[in-house]
């Protein structure tokens, strides 16, 4: 039951009821990747290309999708990870999660809530006052 609830009333769990009905009737699964997130197509869209559209396990967090999968997705390339054998190449990193918001997001020296001062400026750079 709060499983229904959660597809019901909120967009961020996986998907909504609406998505469900939808890929249902019109999804035909293409692959899974080794997150969880399940991967589909279906009908044309307006400018005549296949659909394609990803069910992700647990949150919905576009940085989940790999590399390879995100390819497939955004119509850079036509055959899906899942049909060939893909393999990332030596220059492709490793997911990491977007960390914004988060006590492990990035802040540099400086800000609000970073530790340590913004290095002082001085050199080639003249800030902007009004009337110069």
């Amino acid at each position: 039951m709060s499983k229904f609830l959660l597809q019901f009333f909120t967009w961020w769990n996986s998907q909504t009821l609406g998505t469900r009905f939808f890929t249902w009737r019109f999804g035909k699964r293409v692959g899974e990747d080794e997150f969880g997130n399940v991967y589909y197509e279906g009908t044309t869209d307006s400018e005549g290309r296949t659909r394609r559209w990803v069910i992700y396990k647990g949150y919905s967090e576009a940085t989940d999708i790999p590399p390879g999968w995100h390819g497939w997705i955004h119509h850079r390339v036509d055959v899906a990870p899942s049909q060939e054998n893909y393999k990332p190449r030596e220059w492709q990193k490793p997911h990491q999660p977007n960390l914004t918001g988060t006590p492990a997001a990035y802040r540099p020296l400086g800000s609000i809530l970073g530790r340590g001062q913004r290095p002082r400026v001085d050199g080639d750079y003249d800030a902007w006052t009004p009337g110069n």
